[in-house]
């Protein structure tokens, strides 16, 4: 098992709440971290039909055979189980006794949010950060196989392609997870759709282009977007736009959890196409938003994190607020720094000067292996732990 940063976080919600719910995307590590962690718990999956169908048939003689509690795995596929446990968890109010994992948003769930209100401590659990590799992998990786192998686990303990691994995850997933979360009668048309996603990633989202494109209604392209998003394949940056008077976009910035799975869909399979291909500055921005995003989950963190862009497109690619104070992130994947980077940053702190601002950030990257920062925030520092020091 790869040693997880999020296992300190789960075991602190177990100390607090009855019930810890851990969501995330399939085959992120979900059951392997709760196992590792919760030992002492049966543990019981709900993706085996005959234990599913035991659970929807006689919810509360289901849970009268776990009387210390369990872990249930994929809870998503029987949520009528919640309201039983509901009952259970009030009998007691024994802190860490019910360990729930789903790979769908069970915050979405209205059966979620009326069940378990004030019982459950929920954590989610996305791929890999870069410094939960081991340090042999880390040592032997470059930034463009990271960036087309992503985080998922296998990639990292099986002998197996990557396009492989994620050609069947991407199989999967639209088989079980689109079927068993939407309607969507036509898939074919529905991977297109998760291509079409890809190719923007890192760039504001038009759903009416994509809409247009696909020939498909605004509706349906809205419904499908919130299928990547409750599976975890996919999520939106909002725009920061408080105590600004210039008019600035509100259209939100998409990106993918996983760069690796992004690449494949892509049609990017090597490192040497990575270098030269014309979505590698986004993927290389959205692999750092990502594993800032991870850095935050891992360690019970607010989010806190938006885009800045003004109406003659000026952007700041990050804005991290902490305790009310915004640090700007700039990224560039370049090796040569080029003072026209910066002109972003300026643009910014010269409209933000009512608000407090921390040091401003730029990260480069050179197209093979070598990585370089600016000033450094310590948190970001600590989110990463894959810069070096500039050469």
């Amino acid at each position: 098992m790869l040693p997880r940063s999020a296992h300190a976080r789960l075991l602190t919600l177990a100390r607090g709440f009855p019930v810890v719910v851990v969501t995330g995307p399939r085959q992120s590590g979900k059951t392997t971290l709760v196992r590792a962690a919760f030992p002492q718990l049966p543990y019981c999956s709900l993706e085996d039909p005959d234990v599913r169908e035991r659970a929807l048939r006689d919810g509360r003689g289901f849970l009268q055979a776990y009387p210390q509690g369990a872990v249930f795995d994929e809870v998503q596929r029987a949520p009528e189980l919640l309201s039983y446990l509901q009952t259970a968890v009030d009998a007691t109010g024994q802190p860490g006794r019910w360990v729930l994992t789903g790979s769908q948003n069970l915050l979405l769930s209205a059966t979620v949010s009326q069940s378990l209100a004030g019982r459950a401590g929920f954590m989610e659990l996305l791929p890999l950060a870069w410094h939960e590799l081991p340090p042999a992998d880390r040592a032997a990786t470059a930034l463009d196989d990271w960036l087309l192998r992503g985080g998922y686990p296998a990639l990292w303990q099986r002998p197996v392609a990557a396009g492989d691994w994620l050609s069947s995850y991407l199989a999967s997933y639209v088989e079980r997870d689109v079927r068993q979360i939407s309607r969507v009668v036509d898939l074919m048309q529905f991977q297109r759709f998760v291509r079409m996603m890809a190719a923007r990633a890192g760039q504001l989202l038009n759903l009416n282009a994509v809409a247009n494109d696909l020939g498909v209604a605004q509706t349906t392209a809205r419904d499908w977007l919130a299928v990547l998003e409750a599976s975890y394949i996919s999520f939106r940056l909002p725009p920061y736009h408080t105590n600004f008077g210039k008019r600035l976009v509100k259209t939100p910035k998409l990106y993918f959890h996983d760069t690796g799975l992004a690449a494949w869909l892509l049609g990017i399979t090597d490192a040497r196409t990575m270098q030269v291909h014309p979505m590698r500055g986004a993927l290389f921005e959205n692999m750092l938003v990502v594993e800032y995003l991870k850095h935050c989950r891992n360690g019970g963190l607010a989010n806190g994190l938006y885009f800045w862009r003004d109406n003659i497109g000026n952007e700041v690619d990050l804005l991290i607020e902490r305790a009310g104070e915004l640090w700007p992130v700039e990224m560039k994947s370049g090796a040569t720094f080029q003072p026209a980077w910066l002109r972003s940053l300026q643009t910014w702190q010269r409209h933000a000067q009512a608000a407090r601002q921390g040091e401003a950030l730029l990260i480069s990257a050179t197209p093979g292996s070598g990585w370089h920062q600016g000033a450094m925030l310590a948190e970001w520092r600590d989110a990463l732990m894959m810069l070096a020091p500039a050469a």
